[in-house]
Formats: C-alpha cells, sequence, structure tokens
C-alpha cells in the first residue's frame, strides 16, 4: 500500500466538491499537479487565441451576434448540418450540462422515474434527483461495461420516464455495442420512455464503434453533446441537444422561460470551430496519436503484473481500469495525491469502489511523470500488502 499518512479523504460526496478541493489546496500550497483527473484533451490555448485574435480585430466576426433567442444562429446551422438534421430538431445551451439539467426540467415531474447507468458519472443521477425525480439504476456488466437490456427491462416502473447513460461511456472511455442500442430503442419504443444518451465523448469513436449519434437511432433518443471533450474547449461552454421535434420544443419553452446564460461571445467563438473544425480536430488527433501509446504500455504492464484488471477503450482520453487488491480507492487517491500530487479520480464517484478513472489527453512529459509515479505506487502498494501477509 502507499506509506501511511494523516491524510483524510477530501471534498464532499459527489465529485465536483472533491475536485473542487484537490484543486484548492493544490492552489493554497502553491503545489504542482499531475492531472490523471482530467477527461479532456488539453485545451487548444494557442489555436484559441489565434482565432479569436483575428475573429475579433477590425472587423469583428459576423458570428458575433445574439444568442438569446435561438441560440447563435451560425452553431446552430453548423449542428443541423453535422447531425442532418433541421433547426428545430437542435437547442444551443450553455455546455452538456446545462442542457441535461434543460431536459429534466422540461421532461420530469415529482415522482417520476428515471433510470441511471452504474458505474456512472454521479451528476446525471444528482439532477434528475433534485428535480424531484425518484432516481434508480442499472448496471453495465462485465469488463466491457455493456448496455444490457434484460437489466434495464427488470428495472423499469410504470413511471420510469428516463433512461440516461453514456456512449462513450464515462467512466470507462468504451463504446456501447449498436446492435444493444437498437435493442434498448425497441425497449423505449415499446414501453413509451425516452432515453437520453450523453454522447460528450462521443466524437472520439471510430465509425465502427459508433455509426450515428443516438439521435438517428431512434426518435425515442436524444443526444446531449458539447465542444468540451474532444476539442479541449470547456470555456467556450457550448453546448448543444438534438431530438425529435416534440422533446426539444418542451425544452425549448422551458428555456424560454428560465435560460439567460449562452454567451454570445463564446457562442461566436464555438460558431468559428464548428465552421473549420479541422486545426481543433488535428490538435486533439496529435495529443492522442502520443498520449494513447504511452498509457497503453503502462497499462499493459500493470495488468501483466497483476496490478490491474480491464479493459482499455480504442479510443478516447480516459480509461477506468481495477486496482487488484484496492478496495478503497478514495483513501488510496487521497494518499496518493498527498505523496506525489498525482490526482486520480477514485471509483467512488461512479458507484465502483476499487476503480480509478484515469485521464491521459495530456502533455507526454506531463503524462508519463505521472503515469510513472502511479506505477510506483501500485507496485509499493503490492508489496507492503504481501509483507503484512507474510508478517501475519
Amino acid at each position: 500500500m502507499l506509506e501511511q499518512t494523516s491524510v483524510k479523504p477530501t471534498g464532499g460526496g459527489h465529485y465536483a466538491q472533491w475536485i473542487r478541493t484537490i484543486l484548492g489546496e493544490a492552489r493554497a500550497a502553491n503545489r504542482k499537479i499531475l492531472p490523471l483527473f482530467e477527461s479532456t484533451v488539453a485545451e487548444p490555448r494557442t489555436l484559441l487565441t489565434g482565432l479569436v485574435h483575428k475573429a475579433f480585430s477590425d472587423p469583428v466576426t459576423s458570428r458575433y451576434t445574439s444568442a438569446f433567442s435561438g441560440g447563435n444562429p451560425y452553431v446552430v446551422d453548423s449542428l443541423a448540418r453535422l447531425y442532418g438534421t433541421s433547426p428545430d430538431q437542435l437547442l444551443c445551451t450553455t455546455g452538456a450540462t446545462g442542457g441535461m439539467s434543460l431536459l429534466y426540467r422540461a421532461l420530469l415531474q415529482a415522482g417520476d422515474h428515471v433510470l441511471v447507468e452504474t458505474p456512472g458519472f454521479d451528476l446525471l443521477a444528482i439532477l434528475a434527483a433534485e428535480q424531484g425525480a425518484v432516481v434508480g439504476s442499472f448496471t453495465r456488466p462485465g469488463d466491457d461495461f455493456a448496455i444490457d437490456v434484460g437489466r434495464i427491462k427488470a428495472a423499469l416502473t410504470p413511471r420510469t420516464k428516463l433512461v440516461v447513460i453514456t456512449n462513450l461511456h464515462n467512466p470507462s472511455g468504451l463504446a456501447a455495442v449498436h446492435t444493444d442500442l437498437l435493442a434498448l430503442a425497441e425497449l423505449a419504443e415499446a414501453r413509451g420512455f425516452l432515453v437520453l444518451v450523453d454522447e460528450v465523448y462521443g466524437d472520439f469513436a471510430t465509425p465502427d464503434e459508433r455509426p450515428m449519434p443516438a439521435c438517428a437511432v431512434s426518435e425515442r433518443f436524444v443526444s446531449i453533446s458539447s465542444l468540451t471533450k474532444s476539442f479541449g474547449l470547456s470555456t467556450l461552454r457550448c453546448g448543444w441537444i438534438v431530438g425529435a421535434p416534440g422533446v426539444i420544443a418542451a425544452v425549448r419553452e422551458v428555456a424560454a422561460r428560465t435560460d439567460f446564460s449562452i454567451s454570445n461571445l463564446s457562442h461566436a467563438v464555438a460558431a468559428l470551430v464548428l465552421e473549420r473544425p479541422e486545426p481543433f480536430r488535428a490538435y486533439s488527433e496529435s495529443i492522442l496519436a502520443a498520449a494513447a501509446p504511452l498509457v497503453r504500455a503502462h497499462t499493459t504492464e500493470w495488468r501483466e503484473e497483476g496490478l490491474i484488471e480491464g479493459t482499455m477503450p480504442l479510443s478516447g482520453c480516459i480509461a477506468f481500469p481495477r486496482l487488484t487488491g484496492v478496495d478503497d480507492t478514495l483513501c488510496f487517491a487521497a494518499r496518493l495525491f498527498e505523496q506525489s500530487g498525482i490526482a486520480v479520480v477514485p471509483g467512488e464517484f461512479f458507484a465502483a469502489p476499487g476503480h480509478i478513472r484515469i485521464g491521459f489527453g495530456l502533455p507526454v512529459p506531463v503524462l508519463e511523470q505521472a503515469l510513472d509515479g502511479l506505477g510506483s505506487a501500485l507496485f509499493a502498494h503490492r508489496n507492503a500488502e504481501a509483507k503484512l501477509r507474510r508478517a501475519r
């Protein structure tokens, strides 16, 4: 195990509280973080600042226009072309989280039943519960975290309004099998519920992994996405929802009454990115082309040494290995951070103790240092455990 220290698990009971505590502690101590908690590619700062400088020199880009009514029209047009749909089937939001919140507010009443995947991102359930829904869960089983339609069917109730999944899966980064999604669509159509699919990692997937966005699978499916993950552009807070016209109309009505937060400035920049995405895609691909082999080499070694279990994703920037012999990953992560500054996300925040989420969309020097330190901690934990067993 890691050397025993006085450190206590930091943060509250939720991921957002935990990560804010980690960052706050590091800032207060002027301490460097090796951020394996990151769940996106590193921000393309040079590309972004160059784009902003060019767009907001004289004359200011025409994309800088009001997003108050219906969103930035250039963003809407780009997304409509991207999804092959009409503007009445999509709504721009302040990030994917803002989109999820609007969907819940529009579609749920107190007492409605919502099924959320596990392991899963805790905010998907938190936002539903705050809306007054009764939140249940279904397991995505096995090393591949598959969509098991039988488990979903068994967990349905007469009041089930929504089933919520991610694809690519957060936290594992693995793709759902397309035939499983088709089976889920058939069940949704038969039983009358909607399926919300958080696809913020979806653009990382290959066409074989994800042949189409969720909203194209069935009218019962609603896609949520953003520029945050695959483009590393969380600073723009540009998200969107795509679904059947009736669903989007209901969400649009709620947004029109209550949502004043879309930024004209950031969505103008987002419009420019969406119109010419090639440099940003190339940047993201270059980061992962360098990072993924490094992660695969380390995780292969750890797996062969019996330190971890699980399947590495084919695409994306996150992985979710099971740590052999570590049940309390909240304490493991807290000690790791205190001793080395390496921050990984404990599986407890995804209802999967014993796992950690590793984000690897980082520059190679930072990633290499962080993975070396994590590997050393795993070996040290195993050696200490073996020493304890011999002493008994």
